[in-house]
Formats: structure tokens, sequence, C-alpha cells
């Protein structure tokens, strides 16, 4: 009996889809690797992701309701350069950092937009976010978001000229 898969242009397609399947796994690169990266250590979905891009305009947009920008990395970066209008509250690997970020959360409406940012290393290295994220999350904010920075904040928003700012913690 004939098995379609025996045939000898299956057998080939088959072998050229491994192969290239192997390739992104081994080499780290594509967007299989980085969705399966995602899906297990990120404690957000795509939906809550943010790109420098969406948030620059939505800051810039001169009415609506805007998201609340909170920054969740070092305080030294954070004076050195940061999203115009954003607000330290505490780094995000820090237990005293998360301790702020709580008592901040619990003076904020759940359903508030909240993006909040790091940007002091590429992304899915980042100490930061994910704690910060995890633990406004456990608050309640349900229009929690995360913005994407994937090589850090001076590459993806400050050299592409998107607004920003310089000083202390407000």
């Amino acid at each position: 009996m004939f098995h379609p898969c025996r045939r000898p242009a299956c057998s080939k397609i088959f072998i050229a889809a491994l192969g290239a399947l192997c390739l992104l796994t081994v080499t780290g690169s594509g967007a299989f690797t980085q969705a399966a990266e995602t899906i297990t250590h990120d404690p957000w979905d795509k939906a809550q992701v943010v790109t420098p891009l969406d948030l620059a305009r939505l800051i810039m947009v001169p009415q609506g309701k805007k998201p609340l920008v909170i920054y969740v990395g070092f305080d030294f970066l954070y004076k050195s350069g940061h999203i115009l209008g954003s607000q330290y509250v505490g780094t995000g690997k820090e237990a005293k950092g998360i301790e702020a970020l709580k008592k901040w959360a619990a003076e904020v409406a759940h359903g508030q937009g909240v993006v909040i940012y790091c940007g002091c290393c590429p992304f899915k290295e980042c100490p930061n976010i994910r704690p910060a994220f995890a633990a406004l999350r456990q608050m309640g904010l349900t229009q929690l978001k995360v913005l994407y920075l994937e090589d850090g904040f001076a590459k993806n928003w400050l050299n592409m000229g998107y607004p920003s700012e310089k000083g202390q913690a407000k």
C-alpha cells in the first residue's frame, strides 16, 4: 500500500521544514524562539505589550486619557533620562522597590491604564520588569501593560527621538 509521506517530494519538504525549525531553535533567532521564551518566562501576554512607537504616539496626543507611565529600573538611570511624564516609584528587582510599587498601586484605580518600563539592559534580560509587572498585576491593575524596549532605553527610545526628559524622580 502506498503511503503519501514516503513520496520523495514529501520527504524533501519535511526535511527542509525540520531543518529550518532546528536552525531557528539552535541559533536562538526568529519568531519561534522569541514566542517560546515569552510563553515560558513572561508574566504578560502579547496584548499587554506596547511598542515604543505606540507609547510615544499615545503620550503625545494632546487630549484623551493617557496611561500612567511608571519607570521600574534604577534611580540613577531615571535621573539621566526617562520618558516624558513618567514617574519613578521603585526598582522592580528590590524588595523595597516592590513594596513602594504596591503602596503606589493601592492608590490607583484598578481600571487606570498603566505602562511600566525599565530599559536598563536588553528586555529579555531585564531584572526589574518581570517582578514589577507581577507585583502590580497582583495588586489588581487590570489595564497594566509593559513597554517593549528590545535593546534598552537608549537605543529603543532616546535614539529614536521619542519624548524624554531628565531630572529627579517625581
